[in-house]
């Protein structure tokens, strides 16, 4: 595979990568439910990880990337209320049509180490999708078992500050 080729290839994965990254967080905004939003910010967290290991990628081949909305970001319209099971059932879905496209396109892919990153990306987008799956049938102990037994009261802010 030659270089261009290669960096078509990353640049394309980071675009959708970015895309399902603004929808979690926009979804995290609508899932309230602590344990459900936990899960969210997990997700979050190791997806930026993935778009800096991209990027990283990216720039290591001479290319670079744009976080400038692309307008293939589909995040959920502000203010309205969804029901969490909605939301993650929608987010397992993309999660698993990323993967399921992804994995046909990677079959070109012979650089080892990024063919090894990219897979290594896909693992764990399985992983999110098995996540929101388990969200929207409403398993609560995701990232563990809360102690005491106590459940949470409230909900989480859809925006960290608040005035």
């Amino acid at each position: 595979m030659r270089s261009a080729d290669l960096l078509a290839v990353l640049q394309g994965f980071y675009a959708d990568a970015r895309a399902q990254r603004v929808r979690h967080e926009a979804s995290a905004r609508q899932v309230g439910e602590y344990d459900f939003n936990n899960t969210y910010q997990y997700v979050l967290n190791r997806e930026d990880a993935h778009l800096s290991w991209l990027r990283d990628a990216i720039a290591s081949i001479g290319g670079s990337v744009s976080d400038a909305p692309s307008g293939a970001e589909a995040p959920l319209p502000a203010g309205r209320k969804v029901p969490s099971a909605t939301v993650a059932r929608d987010d397992a879905r993309a999660a698993g049509a990323l993967v399921d496209e992804w994995q046909r396109k990677l079959g070109a892919v012979t650089h080892a180490r990024h063919r090894r990153m990219l897979d290594a990306i896909l693992g764990e987008v399985r992983e999110h999708q098995r996540f929101f799956e388990q969200v929207s049938a409403g398993c609560t102990d995701l990232l563990g078992r809360r102690t005491g037994g106590s459940a949470p009261v409230g909900r989480v802010l859809p925006a960290r500050w608040v005035e």
